[in-house]
């Protein structure tokens, strides 16, 4: 074993002998008793600071008041805010009494947020009263037994007086497990309904754990731009207080500001948006407090770029709803920096490659990638037929996605399997050849999808979003044509190309190629042919 594995393998041994405390309540009170009053959260824009002692005591006495409204273990409460305190305050004040968040997009339409609260079966809503007077009388929403009795956070809501029950003697009903339940995450499928991840109090806490260990201890500063109802800032406020440092929290993502933000609020962790790689370099980039940035997905060729521009240490990963994080590139692995990697199996999780039949497919060999190890989701709710799909004998759950690993144990993603064209017989991995297109200069976001042919099976299609400025009938288009021949083979090349002002997204800013394939019959109508070099007929 080499220098940089050796090393991730004795920070894993580390890691995994810590023992983990009760449950979330737990974790809490250990942060609060250790950090007093230093500042646990920052909602920077509204101008409050939440201590972690005050994180504790916030957190018991609406935890109090929950159970006095009748809220007990195993309940599924529906939590529809925005990013304010009252998001993180009310989901582990319902970890505390063993209650269930069924965390609810703002966005949602009433047909969604339907769904989301009759499929979970919770029986209440915590939800903000702006959002709540937009749905309340869609008849989607109006009968469901969440919001007969609806808890309004703001307005003439009765949130905040739950929040100040008293709780000094206050014992929940039944103190929860590590394996009891916590969230139901629905995800944001790009095929049929959103399933609900069913993640306990032992999910969380490895969770931050290991997020915390990604930054290798140099990082206090960490920034959530994110959604609360997302994955992203309930981790990130669990590493954040793993570390002994403070979440600040945005109240919505904006490219434009987040180096601003940054640089005023000395951040030295982050998920890097890509978006910001676009903007204009600053003589002080070098200069800002970043240390550490999480990256998925990014282009090989900017991965040393992004290092240089911002002297900060940047590491692939990847994770995913039912998982939480699978691999993870170690902090001290320099020599994998622009490889593409996503890493090594994290701590707590193990990882193999596998074909068709389940059987482990040698190194270089694609396949797609299983994991296991404590903590993962514990089912889909109320799904079993996704269920029996997605796990395996010995506890392993299949990912969907195709990965290859190379002889040191990288692991490298290829693509989804079901976001897979077959052409003539070979299968091509979108991903692939979307991270092609988008090394050409005038394109801003890029999709391939598959269009029936009647001699190929499929053909490719490239649909893309032209950068500000671009005008389409001035882009270039037999050199966007070249640029992708010069990096796939020609069976990967596309055969039609549309421009489109943007392309659908799920709740969790994935394209949804569904919507795109679904919005006409015949795919290539209006379409750029490479063959008969010419547009097609609308």
């Amino acid at each position: 074993m080499d220098r940089e594995l050796q090393e991730a393998a004795d920070l894993r041994a580390l890691i995994e002998a810590e023992p983990f405390p009760r449950n979330l309540a737990a974790f809490i009170e250990a942060c609060a008793a250790e950090m007093g009053d230093a500042p646990a959260a920052n909602f920077f824009e509204a101008g409050i600071t939440i201590s972690y002692r005050e994180l504790a005591e916030k957190t018991r006495a609406l935890a109090a008041g929950l159970a006095a409204r009748g809220i007990g273990f195993g309940d599924r409460v529906g939590v529809m805010l925005p990013n304010i305190p009252a998001f993180p305050l009310t989901w582990l004040a319902l970890a505390r009494i063993g209650a269930i968040m069924v965390p609810v997009n703002v966005r949602y339409t009433p047909r969604e947020v339907a769904y989301v609260l009759t499929d979970s079966g919770a029986g209440t809503i915590v939800i903000e009263a702006g959002v709540l007077a937009e749905i309340a009388e869609a008849p989607e929403v109006r009968n469901l037994a969440a919001f007969a009795r609806p808890i309004v956070v703001g307005g003439a809501g009765d949130w905040e007086k739950l929040a100040a029950t008293s709780a000094t003697d206050f014992v929940p009903e039944r103190e929860p497990e590590l394996d009891d339940l916590i969230n139901i995450q629905y995800t944001s499928g790009t095929t049929g309904f959103p399933k609900g991840c069913m993640l306990s109090h032992r999910y969380w806490l490895t969770l931050g754990r290991v997020a915390a260990m990604r930054a290798n201890g140099i990082v206090k500063h960490v920034i959530a731009a994110q959604p609360f109802y997302y994955m992203d800032p309930q981790w990130l406020l669990l590493m954040a207080m793993r570390l002994k440092g403070t979440l600040f929290v945005a109240a919505k993502a904006s490219g434009t500001n987040f180096l601003d933000w940054v640089r005023r609020y000395g951040i030295e962790y982050c998920i890097f948006p890509q978006i910001v790689l676009k903007q204009v370099p600053r003589p002080d980039d070098r200069d800002i407090p970043l240390k550490m940035v999480s990256v998925f997905g990014l282009r090989k060729n900017m991965h040393a770029e992004l290092e240089a521009r911002f002297d900060v240490v940047a590491r692939e990963s990847f994770g995913m709803t039912e998982v939480g994080s699978a691999l993870f590139t170690p902090y001290g692995a320099t020599s994998m920096v622009g490889s593409g990697t996503c890493g090594i199996a994290s701590p707590f999780r193990e990882a193999s490659v596998r074909d068709e039949g389940g059987n482990e497919v040698p190194a270089g060999e694609i396949g797609e990638l299983w994991i296991r190890g404590p903590g993962i989701l514990q089912g889909y709710w109320n799904k079993p037929e996704a269920n029996a799909d997605s796990f395996r004998e010995g506890g392993w759950f299949r990912t969907g996605d195709l990965f290859r690993r190379d002889a040191r144990g990288f692991h490298y993603i290829v693509g989804r399997i079901k976001d897979m064209i077959r052409r003539s017989g070979e299968n091509i991995a979108a991903r692939e050849v979307e991270a092609v297109m988008l090394g050409w200069q005038d394109i801003l976001e890029a999709a391939a999808i598959p269009v029936p042919d009647i001699d190929r099976g499929q053909e490719v299609k490239a649909c893309i979003v032209l950068k500000p400025g671009v005008a389409a009938d001035a882009f270039d288009v037999d050199g966007f044509f070249a640029h992708c021949s010069a990096h796939l083979a020609p069976f990967k090349v596309p055969r039609f190309l549309e421009f489109r002002a943007s392309l659908p997204k799920t709740p969790s800013e994935k394209v949804a190629k569904h919507l795109i394939v679904a919005e006409r019959e015949d795919l290539r109508a209006g379409a750029y042919d490479r063959l008969y070099r010419g547009w097609l007929a609308a």
